[in-house]
């Protein structure tokens, strides 16, 4: 066959095809025409990402109905829409960590914010910095509070709703006591943490008297949260076990609870450590029951069943709420917005140290 011949085909072939370089170049006209919409109504950098998107979907979706046809079109269409809509939900996530970034990083590389307290610091330090004084204060009993609180909410919590998951997937028979136990899960998910916050007061104030405030309390409240998520995740992941291995264990004459910890448990760790970082994550930012249960202090507490204890939560709400000097605030915000940082570098480690747990005890595939 002759090069000509083979050069007609392969027009023929790309003739009602848009370049490769096409899309692109409605993606740069999109974001000029954006830009200038953007200047109209107030540029901003939002404003600008989704003025653009908008026009990159209706003159993409006409070139492509031009020169393709209504059907490729069509489906163009709802692509680009689709790609539009994920990216239109990341900015309210981009938008958030980028503010975080922002303010939090002088306050977390200020001398002393990861090794000092609040104890000592007053109004008058924090008026000094206008003289060029430098920061002092930080959050370093706050992060202690934080990983106690949290470390006591999750020995209670993972055990207890593991145990739950375990008995609902693997012995309840769809009695009245299961359905019982689901429903009750089922109304804790929603529950305020602000009531779970006043049950573990009322609770500790039936034992120990009124107005009793320690760290473990504040774990026991954050526990009422995070059963349910353990419950509902571990369940999850135990039912998506195949039944054929449990099957298979049992025609070894291995014993049920030998085959829950030797065959079920190991194949579902995967997701019942996520489950559990996921219950970790959702309340290790809670503010209100902890400042219910825990009280705030500006001193380091390693104790956790004795004494007011801070948190990062409370950390933050005092300092933008009750700043330390009421005339100059801007200590104080460095103070929060560092703390706000510290947070969100938890929590992903928490998110990295599941992945990992998860690819260590994952069950191994191939031969």
């Amino acid at each position: 066959m002759s090069s000509a011949t083979l050069t007609r085909r392969k027009s023929q072939l790309t003739r009602n095809q848009l370049p490769k370089w096409g899309h692109w170049a409605v993606a740069a006209g999109s974001l000029v025409i954006g830009a200038a919409i953007s200047a109209l109504v107030g540029f901003g950098p939002v404003s600008l990402i989704i003025w653009s998107a908008i026009v990159f979907v209706i003159a993409a979706t006409a070139v492509t109905g031009i020169v393709e046809g209504g059907r490729k079109a069509s489906n163009r269409f709802w692509t680009f829409l689709i790609y539009g809509a994920f990216i239109v939900a990341l900015l309210p996530l981009v938008s958030v960590l980028w503010t975080v970034l922002q303010n939090g990083i002088p306050g977390l590389l200020d001398p002393g914010f990861l090794n000092k307290s609040m104890n000592g610091v007053t109004g008058v330090q924090d008026n000094a910095v206008k003289d060029g004084g430098p920061v002092l204060g930080g959050a370093y009993h706050a992060i202690i509070g934080t990983l106690l609180i949290t470390f006591w909410a999750t020995v209670i919590s993972a055990p207890i709703g593991l145990l739950t998951a375990i008995y609902l997937v693997e012995y309840s028979k769809g009695g009245p006591l299961s359905r019982a136990i689901t429903f009750f899960v089922d109304v804790m998910t929603g529950i305020p943490s602000i009531v779970a916050g006043l049950f573990a007061v009322a609770l500790f104030a039936m034992i120990f008297g009124p107005g009793t405030k320690t760290g473990f309390i504040a774990s026991v409240a954050l526990t009422v949260l995070m059963i349910p998520v353990v419950v509902r995740s571990t369940e999850e992941m135990l039912k998506i076990v195949p039944n054929e291995l449990r099957e298979a264990s049992y025609a070894l004459g291995v014993r049920k609870w030998r085959t829950i910890t030797k065959v079920v448990i190991p194949t579902a760790i995967s997701g019942i450590a996520s489950g559990v970082t996921l219950a970790i994550a959702r309340v290790i930012g809670e503010t209100a029951p902890i400042l219910v249960t825990a009280g705030f202090a500006t001193a380091i507490n390693f104790n956790a069943f004795a004494g007011w204890m801070s948190s990062l939560p409370t950390f933050i709400y005092t300092q933008f709420i009750t700043p330390t000097s009421p005339t100059y605030i801007e200590p104080s915000l460095q103070r929060g917005w560092g703390a706000a940082l510290v947070l969100i570098i938890m929590v992903m480690l928490l998110n990295l140290i599941a992945r990992i747990i998860a690819k260590i005890f994952a069950p191994k595939t191939g031969r």
